[in-house]
C-alpha cells in the first residue's frame, strides 16, 4: 500500500484510480508513446489530418502534466535520478527482476520528470532498476511522467525507499547526507524518508561521522541496524580510526566477505584497537611559542575541553566562540575533501 499512497499523491487529485480488477480497461486506453508525438508532421500530408493530429498531442501533453497516463519512452531517453539512493545492487535480486520483466513485462511504471535543462530527455524519481532492466532487454520504459520541482522529485524518491523492504540503514542514512549536503532543509529530508527529527538526526549523525569511503567499503549492510551503525560511528571520534578502517577493508580477505561480515569484522578491528579510556582522559597542552596564552586540553571521545589561560583569556575565548560556524564549516570541508566527496 506504501507505494500506492506515494503515487496517488504525486497524481491529480481529482482523477479517478485505475481498477486493477478490470483487465479490460488498460486496453480500452490508446496506446501512446512519446515518439509518436514527436513524428507527427511526418504521418501524413493531409492539412486535416495535420491539424486533427497536432489538437490531439497538445491533449496528450496536457495529461501528462497532470500525470494520468503511463506512456512508452526509450531507454536513451532517460537519465538516473540527481540524487542516488542505492550504495550498490543485488546482482542476484536484479537478474530476478530481469527474467520476471522479461516473462511478464513491466508492470508498474516508473516516475519520471522532464529533465531541467535537457528537452526531450526525462529523470527518473523512481524505477532505477526497472529502467536498468528494460534497457538491458531492450524494451521501452513505462512510465508516468510528473513535472516536478527538486523538491517533490525528492520526497517521491525518497517516500518510495521508504516503501522498500530491501534498502538498508546505511542506505536510508546516506540519502538524508546526500540531501542535507545539496542544501535541503531538515523537514524536507524527514518527509522524503518518512521518519521523524529524532531519527533523521541519528541517520546524519551516522554518514557525517563515518567517512565516506568507509562507508562505501562496508556496503550497505541490510541486517545492521541504526545502533550498531552509531555504535561504530564513534569510533571515528578518533580521527586515526579513519586511515586504520580503509587499510583494513582494503585487505583480501576482507574485502571479499559480505557487507555484514566486514562490518563486524572493521567494528572488532578498531575496538581492540582503541585507545584506552585513561589514556583518552589524560590532559594535553598547547602554548603560543611567545607564551601570550596556553590550552590545557581534554578529552574522553564524546567531550573535548578546552581551558585557556592567557592576559586576553576572556576576549579569546569570546572570539572564538563567535566564529565557531565558521570554524565548523573549515572541518567539515576538509573532511569531505579526505573522504574524496
Amino acid at each position: 500500500m506504501a507505494r500506492k499512497n506515494v503515487l496517488s499523491n504525486l497524481m491529480n487529485p481529482s482523477a479517478e484510480p485505475a481498477d486493477s480488477s478490470n483487465p479490460g480497461q488498460e486496453e480500452q486506453r490508446p496506446s501512446i508513446t512519446y515518439k509518436g508525438i514527436g513524428a507527427l508532421g511526418a504521418v501524413t500530408r493531409s492539412i486535416d489530418a495535420l491539424a486533427a493530429k497536432a489538437d490531439a498531442a497538445k491533449e496528450i501533453e496536457a495529461k501528462l502534466a497532470a500525470g494520468e497516463v503511463v506512456i512508452e519512452l526509450e531507454p536513451d531517453q532517460i537519465e538516473e535520478s540527481f540524487i542516488s539512493d542505492r550504495l550498490v545492487h543485488s546482482d542476484q535480486e536484479f537478474q530476478e527482476l530481469v527474467e520476471a520483466m522479461r516473462v511478464r513485462g513491466q508492470d508498474s511504471p516508473i516516475l519520471v520528470r522532464p529533465h531541467p535543462t535537457k528537452d526531450g530527455t526525462y529523470q527518473i524519481a523512481f524505477g532505477h532498476r526497472r529502467a536498468k532492466a528494460a534497457r538491458l532487454l531492450g524494451r521501452p520504459v513505462r512510465a508516468i511522467v510528473k513535472s516536478l520541482t527538486d523538491r517533490d522529485h525528492v520526497i517521491a524518491q525518497g517516500q518510495e525507499n521508504s516503501a522498500r523492504a530491501d534498502l538498508s540503514f546505511l542506505e536510508r542514512a546516506t540519502f538524508a547526507g546526500e540531501l542535507e549536503t545539496r542544501g535541503f532543509d531538515r523537514e524536507t529530508i524527514m518527509s522524503a524518508l518518512s521518519a521523524d527529527k529524532t531519527t533523521v538526526s541519528k541517520m546524519l549523525s551516522v554518514v557525517n561521522r563515518i567517512p565516506k569511503g568507509v562507508r562505501a567499503g562496508i556496503g550497505p549492510a541490510l541486517s545492521i541496524g541504526r545502533d550498531r551503525w552509531h555504535e561504530l560511528a564513534t569510533r571515528f571520534d578518533d580521527p586515526a580510526n579513519e586511515d586504520k578502517a580503509v587499510e583494513f577493508l582494503a585487505r583480501e580477505r576482507i574485502r571479499t566477505r559480505p557487507p555484514e561480515e566486514r562490518f563486524n569484522l572493521l567494528n572488532s578491528h578498531l575496538a581492540r584497537h582503541e585507545t584506552p579510556a585513561a589514556a583518552k582522559l589524560a590532559p594535553a597542552t598547547w602554548h603560543r611559542k611567545d607564551g601570550a596564552v596556553e590550552a590545557s586540553i581534554k578529552t574522553n571521545g564524546r567531550q573535548y575541553t578546552i581551558a585557556l589561560k592567557a592576559a586576553e583569556a576572556a576576549a579569546f575565548g569570546a572570539y572564538i566562540t563567535r566564529n565557531l560556524d565558521r570554524l565548523y564549516e573549515a572541518y567539515r570541508t576538509e573532511n569531505k575533501q579526505k573522504s574524496g566527496d
